[in-house]
């Protein structure tokens, strides 16, 4: 496409040689937090749609392209090489598709990427099966990862009411601790219920991270009611319970 051309250009020109200073100066390292902004922007953005979406996604699109300008400075690899690699990766796990044309289902195409993902190199070099997960994750969002991968090679509970009779277990493991007033006890306990929780959400087809995401914004748009309706800092909890109540109509 032009546009993208287009894009690959100003990239050019702005880290060139009359380029921006700004633009000049950023590192690998120093655009990392801005594109862990970006990625959230979307995320928050393909709630909406539209134009917002569209915008959201040009702005992390230049930062991948901002990525593939440095390491091409680097003499490691361009943008073009970072495209051809991911089409060559998706025909690759995608036999079923390109190679020999079957109908096969979601489990089985899950099923086999796994496979054909552990032949190729750089994941064969991994020690272990959960070394391909980001640790800069969310919490929550890599203890569903972690669940997923293992549960690939059979390690996972055979249905839903078993996990939830886990959560109920990790439960009263953390009122053991509350009651013995163990704080250091407490921490565990609590991490594992929330794990636990986690994989009961997987077995429910939820994602956590949206999970969490709708429940911090319902709980941002009742707060915001209360304050819209009174003076938080002269209100008593009282009137903030009833003003509660009140939001969720």
């Amino acid at each position: 496409m032009k546009e993208f051309d287009r894009l690959i250009e100003i990239m050019d020109i702005l880290r060139g040689k009359n380029g921006c200073p700004w633009d000049m100066k950023q590192t690998r390292e120093s655009l990392k937090g801005d594109f862990l902004e970006e990625v959230y922007e979307v995320l928050e953005a393909m709630d909406i749609g539209g134009d917002n979406l569209k915008g959201e996604l040009g702005d992390l699109l230049l930062h991948i392209v901002f990525q593939a300008k440095i390491s091409d400075e680097k003499e490691e690899f361009n943008i073009k090489d970072v495209v051809q690699g991911i089409n060559n990766k998706l025909i690759r796990r995608h036999p079923h598709i390109f190679k020999k044309a079957e109908s096969i289902s979601e489990e089985d195409v899950i099923k086999n990427w796994e496979v054909i993902k552990n032949t190729e190199k750089e994941i064969k070099e991994r020690k272990y099966i959960l070394d391909g997960i980001p640790k800069h994750l969310p919490p929550l969002l890599r203890a569903q990862k972690i669940q997923e991968k293992v549960s690939i090679y059979g390690f996972d509970w055979e249905n839903k009411e078993d996990v939830f009779f886990k959560v109920q277990e990790e439960i009263e493991e953390v009122k053991l601790a509350i009651k013995n007033k163990d704080t250091e006890n407490l921490e565990e306990e609590i991490g594992d219920l929330l794990f636990s929780l986690t994989n009961y959400a997987r077995h429910c087809g939820l994602n956590i991270d949206t999970i969490m995401r709708k429940s911090n914004d319902k709980f941002e748009k009742r707060f915001n009611y209360i304050e819209d309706n009174c003076n938080i800092k002269d209100s008593d909890l009282k009137v903030m319970e009833k003003l509660w109540e009140k939001s969720k109509f």
